[in-house]
């Protein structure tokens, strides 16, 4: 017990740089106590002691401001950092090392009594503010952005920008911090695409419209002309 202990702080020293010491961390860190605490209220739960692991949870939100219900599943060294309102449902299943940050919503989307909350795969970060719905599985080493709404599933290795969610190539190898300012931006990556297709299309039409000139010269009077290219005389508009 001593040495998982010990190894759960070492994980916790890794992926934030500003925990200083093991005794700060255990003082101080509201992310060790909610996971400490869910584990006690999950134990209740799984022996059918649902009403006193309920009051565990709801302790554990008081001290915490975490929120995770006791028949969640939790694997090893999950890292609450900076965990204020942080929500995981009841049927939600998280993997081992994976790196949650403050007001990540592991949401149902069903009232129905079955599986209705994500299943988290090991090494997952997931960035603050993200909201992951429904019974959709997240694969080992995803990376998901803040602010992000995910509703599908997703491949293992990919990152999750966007509302909804959307997967994108990075390019980057993992690490337990997200980049945020350089995680790709696929809205912006898609207008990108339109205005290049627009330039090539003003392209054409100007190639043509030298073609038609030269093979077939119009001639069209100068107060038409002036018209027609918005060259006004005298203050007079169209």
């Amino acid at each position: 017990m001593f040495e998982t202990l010990r190894e759960y702080f070492r994980s916790i020293k890794e992926r934030d740089p500003a925990a200083r010491s093991t005794l700060e961390i255990i003082l101080c860190y509201s992310g060790l106590h909610a996971v400490l605490l869910h584990r006690l209220a999950h134990f209740l739960w799984r022996h059918g002691l649902k009403l006193p692991a309920r009051m565990v949870s709801t302790l554990n939100r008081f001290l915490t401001n975490i929120e995770i219900h006791p028949g969640a599943r939790i694997g090893k060294r999950l890292f609450i950092d900076h965990g204020a309102g942080v929500v995981i449902g009841e049927t939600a299943e998280i993997g081992d090392d994976v790196l949650i940050y403050a007001g990540v919503i592991l949401g149902g989307t069903s009232l129905e009594r079955k599986k209705r909350h994500p299943t988290i795969g090991n090494r997952v970060v997931i960035g603050s503010g993200a909201v992951v719905l429904g019974a959709i599985t997240i694969g080992n080493d995803v990376k998901i952005g803040s602010g992000s709404v995910v509703v599908k599933p997703v491949p293992p290795g990919k990152t999750v920008v966007g509302i909804p969610g959307r997967v994108v190539d990075d390019g980057h190898t993992r690490t337990f911090d997200l980049e945020h300012g350089k995680l790709p931006d696929p809205v912006a990556q898609a207008i990108r695409i339109i205005e290049g297709e627009q330039n090539l299309i003003k392209e054409r039409i100007s190639k043509l419209e030298r073609l038609i000139e030269s093979s077939f010269p119009i001639y069209i009077p100068s107060d038409e002309r002036d018209r027609l290219t918005g060259n006004y005389r005298d203050g007079e508009g169209i």
